[in-house]
């Protein structure tokens, strides 16, 4: 009965995150049972993205040392595999590897020289993502399904601050995360995940993740200034002091699966969602500054709140829904913190550019994408009407919008998204078109210009 009963709860943590795909042919995936009643299991997924782009450049910028407007490529945003075994009732471990922004120019594998079986963008390092052990404290029960405690250690990925911060990448609704919600994206972590302990879990509609956090030690040289008011902080932590990281959400409505840390973008008319959440990060000493040659450390300290909704309405045959998410961010890195970011930026500046309109965040697709200061982010998105002919086939139009107040730039800036999902097999089998207008500050105005971008992915996932 025990078993039966722990298989039970197995099959509804796991459900949340199967039906998130919007598949129902798909089932449990692949799964591999290792005794015959399936309360010891492995699971196997791998999916890959990839990019096509044709995108503005920043004004002076060069590409494989040609002057460049344009670009126009194919890349590889992730190729990953990640499985996870329930060796015992109470116990599971978790791997993830995979490589992310492979391409024709950059990404590739390290020592490389340029020519050759190595050069530039060719054989990228596989590395973890992911790797922890849990342990099941308190297992769902059938008079009590809504409340469990777990905790666990290892590379991971419970990072607090909000749903986007560990949404999965399986399942966005917009082609990407907006990026500035991993808040130490590659400096203070490992890719978004940081070595720790965790513990999560349900008090019936209250969901909680709380973690503690060696950051990855970071030591950029800060610019040196002599008025304190021109201070800049930079990702500077040594030794690091441990990092304290939490989220909570209270699920109004369905609860969701946290069998698994990933947060799902958008369920596709499967569940009825509406969240409201809240979280924090916060590290001691983790970036430094210099005025007048000495050095001056700053904590990080950083907050958010936001919402998410997903809803079905209408007839229910016709499977229409509405997907929603707004988050508040607000970010203390140190005086005057900034990161310019683009996403496999195949650009550098060219150093003998004479034109006009440069910018602050340099060359390529780079972009204020984090900083100290406030954040606000929105999406939302109408999964249209299941036709007749055709039912698997779905199209979900969506649009995107960000606004950035970093205390680094001389005015607030705001990005603009407007795409499709093409939904084949619900997120196993999809093509997702995107156009964006990201922002930058022209260095010698200081005006707000726009530069467009267009991202076709096609993702496949088992």
């Amino acid at each position: 009965m025990k078993k039966l009963l722990f298989t039970f709860s197995l099959i509804l943590l796991s459900y949340g995150f199967i039906n998130a795909q919007g598949s129902p042919e798909y089932g449990g995936g692949i799964k591999l049972n290792v005794n015959p009643e399936g309360s010891k299991f492995i699971r196997l997924l791998t999916w890959n993205q990839i990019w096509f782009r044709g995108t503005q450049l920043n004004p002076g910028t060069t590409i494989a040392g040609e002057a460049a407007k344009t670009n126009f490529d194919i890349s590889g945003r992730r190729l990953r595999m990640l499985a996870y075994a329930q060796i015992s009732k109470r116990y599971m471990v978790l791997a993830h590897i995979g490589i992310n922004n492979q391409t024709f120019i950059n990404g590739g594998g390290s020592g490389t020289t340029g020519t050759g079986g190595y050069g530039n963008g060719k054989k990228p390092q596989i590395f973890f993502h992911d790797a922890w052990n849990e342990y099941h404290v308190v297992l769902p029960t059938k008079e009590n399904k809504n409340s469990s405690l777990s905790v666990g250690a290892g590379l991971h990925y419970f990072m607090g601050i909000s749903r986007m911060t560990m949404a999965s990448t399986l399942n966005f609704m917009a082609v990407d995360s907006p990026i500035f919600s991993w808040a130490t994206i590659d400096n203070a972590d490992q890719f978004a995940r940081q070595y720790g302990f965790f513990a999560k879990g349900k008090l019936n509609k209250l969901e909680y993740r709380l973690a503690m956090n060696k950051p990855f030690s970071t030591s950029l040289a800060p610019a040196n200034v002599t008025d304190a008011s021109k201070a800049t902080a930079v990702d500077n932590n040594g030794r690091s002091n441990w990092a304290k990281t939490a989220y909570v959400e209270y699920q109004f409505l369905d609860n969701e699966s946290n069998l698994l840390p990933f947060k799902v973008g958008t369920y596709l008319g499967t569940k009825r969602v509406f969240n409201i959440g809240a979280g924090l990060y916060s590290q001691a000493d983790g970036t430094k500054s210099s005025v007048n040659g000495k050095l001056e450390s700053h904590n990080v300290n950083l907050l958010s709140v936001d919402a998410f909704l997903d809803m079905p309405f209408g007839d229910k045959s016709k499977n229409t829904a509405v997907t929603a998410y707004a988050g508040y961010f607000n970010y203390n890195f140190g005086p005057n913190y900034i990161r310019n970011i683009g996403i496999m930026n195949e650009g550098v500046v060219n150093a003998a550019y004479e034109g006009s309109g440069k910018l602050m965040s340099g060359a390529g697709n780079a972009q204020p994408m984090i900083g100290t200061g406030d954040i606000f982010y929105t999406q939302v998105g109408i999964l249209m009407p299941r036709g007749s002919e055709k039912p698997k086939m779905r199209v979900q139009p969506f649009t995107a919008f960000t606004y950035k107040n970093f205390d680094a730039l001389p005015k607030a800036v705001t990005n603009f998204d407007l795409g499709v999902n093409w939904l084949i097999d619900g997120h196993h089998a999809k093509i997702t078109t995107q156009y964006s207008l990201r922002p930058g500050i022209e260095t010698a105005t200081a005006k707000q210009k726009h530069l467009g971008e267009f991202i076709a992915q096609l993702q496949i996932y088992l």
